[in-house]
């Protein structure tokens, strides 16, 4: 029997930038919190995911405040999760930073989704997508704000995932 680990199956990506924050002036940059919009904006991310039948096998979520809390939100709003990683890899980290906490992804999870930060999810979901003419994929390289997500779609392995291995399925910015 070949072992599941080897299967090509379809998995999906979701890539995450965290809601809106107070600004960087008022305290240190891991400790900032959401703002309202930015909790009302995440509590929409997670409706949209809903909507599109996304429930994730794992999230992989940087352990600033911002981004924690914008997965609670995601959550509460009704995106169920197998099991939740803070890895502090996802903190100001660029695309081969983010590749490789992907990498780890264990074989068997379908649906992982990454909440980060600008610039490295923006680039990420770039450069994994294949189609680079799609109106949707245009608009992400030129604008990636908060609450921005991408929903990519592989069959690749997660410890395989390199450029252009993805298909972006869609590129959305929910707004509460």
């Amino acid at each position: 029997m070949a072992d599941p680990s080897d299967l090509l199956i379809d998995r999906t990506l979701v890539l995450l930038r965290h809601a809106k924050a107070v600004p960087p002036e008022s305290m240190p940059d891991l400790e900032r919190p959401l703002t309202d919009r930015g909790r009302a904006d995440a509590a929409a991310a997670g409706r949209h995911l809903v909507a599109q039948g996304i429930e994730a096998d794992l999230v992989l979520c940087s352990p600033s405040k911002r981004t924690r809390e914008t997965w609670k939100q995601v959550a509460e709003a009704g995106v169920g999760a197998g099991d939740v990683w803070y890895d502090k890899r996802i903190y100001n980290a660029g695309t081969d930073e983010l590749l490789d906490v992907v990498h780890e992804a264990p074989a068997e999870a379908r649906t992982v989704v990454v909440v980060g930060h600008a610039p490295g999810i923006p680039w990420l979901a770039d450069e994994l997508a294949l189609d680079g003419t799609s109106p949707e994929r245009i608009e992400l390289t030129q604008k990636y704000p908060t609450t921005g997500l991408a929903i990519l779609h592989l069959t690749c392995k997660w410890a395989d995932l390199a450029a252009n291995e993805a298909d972006l399925v869609q590129y959305s910015v929910p707004r509460g």
